[in-house]
């Protein structure tokens, strides 16, 4: 099961970047009721549950590392293990210190080293206690939404931008790794990338075979085959060479090391058509869609991982991510999610498919665990299979929480 990192907050100023002004002062609060959360991810039947660590909690000021950010987390995986859930921890999930933003953030060099720092740090505090580590959730938000469209902090619109920050965050990445794996060599270390695959809006017509083939360069290729193959997709420097970043002498083969695992979050499929402007994606109509607009395709789920292991040599791979937002509310004391059960059932389906078909899967985790702070949609969007209500902060698992549940038993049970 996983949970949204409740301590970020999207760029200042709320008021005119997320959605009604929200911010993740609070959120869910999980700060003071973690322990009653992992009582009731215990009571769920899930063996294994995904966190991440807010670094701007554990080093809010450079050079000083903060030892009760520490032991909120060890006495985090403390009462997981003792419930028998295994803690599946990432390191980063888009909270960046101020202090190295301002210093240019991810378009950095620099950063990447502090990363390197900070990911040794936080291994050598939890050490083999974690069962998996991640490096970085959904690198492509931070860099791409953050850098290049301007949709995430820092709110930069520049393309070459955001190739620059997504080369600097897998540098970090390569960077980390060894000291991961000295300081618990007994867990898994792997990073964790979202994947949106593209379809042709014609699959008939050569110039929309070739824009959604674009798309995946950019949105799938860019931020694996490094880690995979060493270097990055040539379409890029041949169709758009003012995009292409600084990369140093030594770059790729750092980031090239072996992973133990490749954790893989999936929502959607983008469906692309060629203008004369570019590549642009098209809104199908008559389709079912989550309360985020976007589409319900959980064969294109099954074709992604099926594409992706005829392509690369892959590690083990889970599924870290996959849910959907819906327009919840409470009523009489329950919330019916009745579209959230038959999302999940179809895209369990469509895993089984692809393990059927010759993918090393081995594991799947739900988005979310409960409803929170969804950076720049605020608390409009709600992705839980438990609803929060934010003013109380009263927890009512969802229809699709007795869904889980009982599948979990089932499962069990065989």
């Amino acid at each position: 099961m996983s949970a949204a990192n409740p301590y970020g907050i999207a760029f200042a100023p709320p008021q005119e970047n997320v959605a009604n002004g929200d911010d993740g002062t609070i959120a869910c609060d999980h700060y003071h009721r973690w322990e009653e959360d992992l009582e009731m991810i215990a009571e769920l039947g899930v063996d294994a549950y995904r966190l991440s660590i807010a670094w701007p909690r554990i080093m809010p000021v450079e050079g000083q590392v903060n030892d009760k950010g520490i032991a909120f987390y060890q006495q985090l995986i403390a009462k997981l293990k003792q419930l028998g859930i295994k803690p599946f921890v990432t390191l980063y999930h888009w909270d960046l210190p101020q202090y190295l933003e301002d210093r240019g953030g991810w378009l950095s060099r620099e950063t990447a080293y502090k990363f390197a720092e900070f990911a040794d740090i936080m291994t050598k505090a939890l050490g083999d206690d974690v069962y998996s580590y991640a490096t970085f959730n959904e690198p492509l938000c931070s860099a791409f939404l953050g850098y290049r469209y301007g949709q995430h902090a820092p709110g930069l619109t520049e393309d070459k931008f955001g190739f620059q920050a997504a080369h600097h965050i897998l540098l970090a990445h390569g960077l980390a790794l060894p000291k991961m794996r000295e300081n618990a060599p007994s867990a898994e270390h792997g990073i964790v990338l979202n994947f949106t695959p593209a379809y042709p809006a014609d699959p008939n017509n050569a110039a929309d075979v070739l824009a959604a083939d674009f798309d995946e360069q950019q949105g799938i290729h860019w931020f694996l085959q490094p880690i995979i193959e060493g270097q990055y997709p040539e379409a890029i420097r041949q169709q758009q060479p003012l995009w292409w970043p600084t990369i140093l002498p030594g770059d790729l083969e750092l980031i090239k090391q072996p992973i133990d695992y490749l954790g893989i979050n999936y929502y959607t499929r983008h469906v692309i058509k060629a203008t004369d402007d570019g590549p642009k994606q098209v809104t199908l109509e008559g389709v079912e869609r989550t309360d985020m607009g976007w589409e319900v395709c959980p064969q294109a789920l099954t074709g992604l991982l099926t594409k992706l292991n005829e392509r690369y040599e892959l590690p083990p791979i889970f599924i870290t991510e996959n849910g959907m937002a819906g327009a919840d509310t409470l009523e009489d004391g329950k919330v019916i999610d009745q579209q959230r059960c038959d999302y999940y059932q179809s895209h369990l389906n469509a895993v089984a498919d692809a393990i059927e078909q010759g993918v090393e899967l081995k594991g799947y985790f739900a988005w979310s665990l409960m409803d929170n702070f969804e950076w720049a949609f605020g608390y409009e969007k709600r992705f839980g299979i438990v609803y929060v209500d934010y003013d109380t902060q009263q927890r009512v698992p969802k229809q699709s929480a007795t869904y889980f549940q009982q599948f979990l038993k089932q499962r069990a049970g065989a």
